[in-house]
């Protein structure tokens, strides 16, 4: 909103407002509005949870020094959430859509996360959506953000290739380009992509729910995740770095730098809350959409493989 207001609307009126265009620049602020979000609003959601008594439920075959854990607040990631997709709208250029992609399927994973956690508050046990209905879920929301970036390749705005670490020459496409010729089994050809698109964001998402556990392990690694997805981005969107290390040159994906610095900025200020003695858990609200963010710029920006390390 900033940008398109300040740069693309009051600049001609106002020459220093060309700072907004800088994409280092959008994403600290971007990174401080989150920070600061999390920081602000965090006594008021955890108080509203506890108001609620929304608190955690833990597995009774879990670990004993676990079990005094048992009614901190939960579906903190609610928090999270909001730290990051109020600064991304605030900060990036809303006319790019990666972002909206990112946003979507950050705000999907949530939404699964949400009647997860809240299932298991109805029903006061650590049960909420089954396994089944669950993954059924996450693989309805991954095949949207397969189906929109296929979109966007027939259009010319996405490449399907792969790009595989340490092996820069070798990208193999994802799509099936003697199927994508013949009418009769055109939809046949993205299947593997839409597969890979699955694993990636499924797995991710997952993989960071498996995580959350401990004090301020899931979010810790996270920090770390998107900061590293914040260079990638940055780099991968910039002409010069992406020719230098031999990266495919996606100029759009730039502003899914903004989104990654407003995730960085949104897990410290969680961290503060999350951190040893805990005072309030993410939930699979936030796990799920961490972990759906996650995988979602990682499939964007053709760094799903690098993902796994």
């Amino acid at each position: 909103m900033f940008y398109w207001l300040l740069y693309l609307k009051l600049f001609r009126y106002f020459p220093p407002f060309r700072i907004f265009r800088y994409l280092t620049f959008r994403t600290a602020f971007a990174s401080l509005t989150a920070l600061f979000t999390g920081l602000v609003i965090g006594p008021l959601v955890i108080r509203r949870l506890r108001e609620f008594q929304i608190g955690q439920y833990i597995r009774e075959e879990g670990p004993k020094a676990h079990q005094k854990k048992a009614g901190t607040p939960t579906m903190g990631g609610l928090l999270i959430a909001i730290s990051i997709i109020v600064p991304t709208l605030l900060w990036a250029d809303l006319s790019n859509r990666f972002v909206w992609i990112a946003v979507f399927s950050t705000c999907a994973f949530a939404a699964i996360g949400f009647a997860d956690d809240y299932l298991k508050v109805a029903h006061r046990r650590n049960l909420g959506l089954t396994g089944k209905a669950k993954l059924g879920l996450q693989i309805t929301a991954s095949v949207l953000v397969a189906v929109a970036l296929i979109a966007m390749q027939t259009g010319g705005l996405y490449s399907t290739k792969l790009m595989v670490p340490f092996a820069k020459q070798f990208r193999p496409d994802l799509v099936i380009q003697s199927l994508q010729s013949n009418p009769a089994f055109w939809p046949v050809a993205f299947l593997p992509f839409i597969a890979f698109v699955v694993l990636v964001i499924v797995g991710s998402s997952n993989a960071v729910n498996l995580t959350d556990g401990l004090d301020g392990l899931a979010i810790g690694c996270t920090v770390i995740a998107a900061g590293a997805l914040a260079v990638l981005t940055y780099v991968s969107g910039h002409a010069s770095f992406s020719a230098y290390l031999e990266l495919q040159r996606m100029p759009q994906v730039g502003e899914l730098t903004i989104f990654c610095g407003a995730m960085v900025g949104a897990s410290i200020g969680f961290l503060w809350y999350n951190a040893h003695p805990a005072e309030v858990f993410m939930g699979d609200v936030g796990s799920l959409a961490l972990g759906g963010a996650i995988g979602t710029v990682a499939v964007i920006i053709k760094q799903a493989l690098l993902l796994a390390v």
